[in-house]
């Protein structure tokens, strides 16, 4: 499993959020790029980054820290966030992002991610974010009728490289993550699944790691700001 450290960009600045609401923001690094480098340099292998802005205003707001965690870092990394047409998707690419994660678009124009997953191979994820087994879209703030299975097997055949899969009310909470949820959908796709939301100790990697279900990786950020989660230690669990 692989561990993704989170770098949310809010206003520039590299935040946590709590359960979505950008009211509860909490500002933990002015210089995005240095927290980046902090991650990198601890050992990381990939990076997981949130334009939060852009997930509200539909189109990217946070592209000048994204481009200097980019510039600095050699580490592949994910980006998700107000990415709704090919033409973003082309350019983040371009731009030396390894992968996109379209999650909006997933549900309100999957056409749109089914070409891009067969465009740029390997390149292109779905981010389903969820309340109660059911998708919500544009910043978690509009929640569907979509369930979360329904939605993900529907891309079995997309080529999409993996699922980030967020449960919205355990996210930034520090309350562990939804490990049977996560384990269900794992299990229902043959697309690689990414944990995302709640994972705050040793003890919620291990049980990721140990829930039966061939999971890619997990992604925590709260817990690592906080220093509820060294990252080292975290790394050497999901590699044993």
């Amino acid at each position: 499993m692989i561990l993704y450290p989170a770098i949310d960009l809010k206003d520039g600045q590299a935040v946590r959020l709590l359960r979505g609401e950008m009211d509860q923001a909490t500002v933990f690094n002015d210089d995005p790029a240095a927290q980046a480098m902090a991650f990198v340099d601890a050992g990381c292998e990939w990076l997981h980054l949130v334009d939060l802005n852009g997930a509200f205003a539909g189109e990217p707001v946070n592209a000048a820290p994204v481009e200097a965690i980019l510039e600095r870092t050699k580490v592949p990394a994910q980006l998700g966030g107000g990415i709704r047409d090919m033409a973003t998707i082309e350019r983040w690419l371009s731009n030396g992002l390894a992968r996109v994660i379209l999650g909006t678009v997933a549900v309100e124009d999957p056409d749109l991610l089914r070409q891009a997953a067969k465009a740029f191979p390997g390149q292109v994820a779905v981010g389903i974010d969820a309340r109660n087994g059911r998708v919500a879209t544009k910043g978690w703030v509009e929640e569907t009728d979509v369930m979360v299975t329904d939605l993900a097997r529907s891309f079995e055949d997309a080529g999409v490289a993996a699922i980030i899969y967020t449960d919205i009310t355990r996210d930034g909470a520090m309350k562990g993550p939804n490990v049977e949820a996560t384990a269900a959908l794992a299990k229902a796709v043959s697309i690689p699944v990414i944990a995302s939301g709640g994972v705050s100790s040793l003890d919620d990697l291990k049980a990721l790691r140990d829930c039966g279900a061939p999971l890619d990786g997990a992604i925590s950020g709260r817990a690592l700001y906080d220093g509820a989660l060294d990252l080292s230690e975290a790394l050497d669990v999901l590699k044993g």
